[in-house]
């Protein structure tokens, strides 16, 4: 059985959750991807979310994995995620806490980093040989293709060593023995509570596995390179976010996180699927699509994403003796775009668009026709 909004749009909740969490009365429809349905619920006269993860071939598992997910992060206190009241497998349905999406503090990402680090921190070995959850999923041969294809279609020459190069970042960064709890997209519009690491929760959390820490405290660096509202935080931030990030892991594990922070970021350049959104992230080379065309997506373009990318590598591999070849194309590949597409705009700056992923999950969305 299930219960209906006014004007034909469903609420799907059966009647075996309806008697284990109560009947929800529902309020508003939430705007969200389309491989998710969100309401605004009333249960027990407070507020709640229903969410029901829909589309795709891959929906039950996305949906196995959040509940996995808010269960393991469920370890955490203060709260890092939702509390899970209730869920139904077969109708891909979860009932969760209503978190309300306050204004962001203007330093968000100190709070921001600090949270993802007790998220991380959530899980240990004993996870990873359980198999709580997938392991996390790098990039591939394929990535390196594409990247090595890039210089060629850009007339930019690759030195001898790039390829073994980024071969053995490839063994790096999918090295086993990783088992922080990674959210899989910790964009700030998957954030809520912005204002400081004990308010701060995540959602969304689909995309979770387990792997290393590294590559989600990245974002940081790389422009949070998965998510709609990619920007750059000003380095004096960015440092103080990573600080907080380590000593909030330190504090919680006893543990030094292992790895190269270098090396995650030189993952996510070379990730064209990285570009677009993830409903278009099919396999297709999109890192040489952006040499025939630029696309916006939400802030920035593709061009302004890469060029990004790009200097942050460049920067962070000068000395590096594992990754010398990748230093000198990546700068020279910065250059190159400079020049070809001279009208190519920077990231706009973290404080400039604090958590802005946070207000365009808060518009209305639009009735559906009946």
């Amino acid at each position: 059985m299930i219960d209906w909004f006014r004007g034909g749009r469903d609420l799907p909740v059966g009647e075996q959750l309806r008697a284990a969490v109560g009947s929800p009365r529902p309020i508003r429809r939430l705007a969200s991807s389309p491989r998710s349905r969100v309401w605004l619920v009333e249960l027990d006269g407070s507020p709640a979310v229903v969410k029901q993860v829909v589309g795709g071939s891959d929906a039950a598992d996305r949906y196995a994995r959040e509940v996995t997910a808010l269960r393991l992060a469920a370890r955490v206190r203060p709260p890092v995620v939702p509390t899970l009241i209730g869920a139904d497998p077969h109708a891909r349905v979860l009932v969760l806490e209503y978190v309300p999406a306050r204004g962001a503090a203007g330093d968000w990402v100190v709070g921001w980093a600090s949270a993802l680090a007790r998220l991380h921190a959530a899980t240990g070995p004993a996870d990873a040989h359980a198999h709580a959850l997938p392991r996390w999923s790098g990039p591939t041969d394929a990535d390196i293709e594409a990247f090595v294809g890039l210089a060629a279609t850009l007339g930019v020459p690759v030195p001898p060593g790039v390829p073994g190069e980024l071969e053995r970042l490839l063994d790096r960064l999918s090295a086993a023995g990783h088992h922080a709890l990674l959210h899989g997209d910790p964009c700030p519009d998957n954030g809520l509570g912005l204002r400081s690491a004990a308010e701060t929760r995540f959602i969304d959390l689909e995309h979770a596995s387990l792997g290393s820490g590294l590559v989600e405290l990245a974002y940081l660096r790389m422009g949070f390179p998965t998510c709609w509202c990619v920007t750059a935080v000003p380095p004096p931030l960015r440092a103080e976010a990573e600080i907080a990030y380590h000593a909030t892991y330190r504090a919680r594990t006893g543990t030094a996180l292992p790895g190269a922070l270098t090396d995650a970021c030189a993952g996510w350049l070379i990730r064209g699927d990285a570009l677009v959104e993830r409903a278009r992230r099919d396999g297709a080379d999109h890192l040489a699509r952006l040499t025939h065309k630029d696309w916006r997506w939400g802030t920035a373009t593709a061009r302004g994403r890469l060029a990004h990318r790009l200097a942050v590598v460049a920067t962070m591999t000068t000395d590096n003796p594992e990754l010398g070849g990748l230093h000198r194309l990546t700068a020279a590949l910065h250059g190159q775009i400079r020049r070809r597409w001279p009208r190519t705009k920077p990231l706009p700056a973290t404080t400039d668009i604090p958590a802005g992923g946070t207000r365009r999950r808060r518009r209305r969305p639009r009735p559906p026709a009946d």
